[in-house]
């Protein structure tokens, strides 16, 4: 279990990411359309996965914007922003901002992703959503870098993120 805080407040995970260099849990998370998205979908692809609590609050928002930035320059990788939040809300918010370079998946039906992936809250007021983390993963699925994000309301390092695709 990770232990984060939230405005200082200690939380607690149900377990912790991935390890580097292991084979990445596969998923099923929803499209915006209610369609199907597993991770062997992005084979081939190097994947960043932008895990947050809601995208209606104000730092999910900017990582989204963020990345969604940074996605459009680099080749061959693609950006999964994955949250709790329904595919409605997740396509109102890239409609209205214009996020075109990243693909928002939702983890609302069995919250099987964060479970496998080990961020969910266990605890505290923003439980059973997702914990703040970046995991980057290779063509092959493997993963390269991660970060839980300490403190709930900050910013993940998007420069070491990004860093570790160029690594790869």
């Amino acid at each position: 279990m990770a232990t984060v805080t939230l405005k200082g407040n200690q939380i607690y995970t149900i377990g912790n990411l991935p390890s580097k260099g292991v084979s990445a849990p596969n998923f099923e998370l929803t499209k915006n359309d209610l369609s199907t998205a597993t991770l062997a979908d992005y084979r081939g692809k190097k994947v960043v996965l932008n895990i947050f609590p809601s995208i209606d609050t104000g730092t999910c928002a900017q990582s989204v914007r963020q990345f969604n930035q940074e996605a459009s320059e680099l080749e061959n990788t693609i950006v999964l922003c994955i949250s709790k939040d329904l595919p409605f809300a997740q396509a109102r918010f890239c409609g209205a901002e214009g996020i075109k370079s990243v693909e928002m998946l939702s983890d609302f039906k069995d919250g099987n992703f964060g479970s496998s992936y080990g961020l969910s809250f266990s605890d505290g007021p923003l439980a059973p959503l997702h914990s703040r983390a970046v995991i980057v993963l290779n063509e092959q699925g493997k993963v390269v870098y991660t970060e839980q994000v300490a403190e709930i309301v900050d910013e993940p390092n998007y420069k070491a993120a990004l860093e570790a695709l160029l690594d790869e």
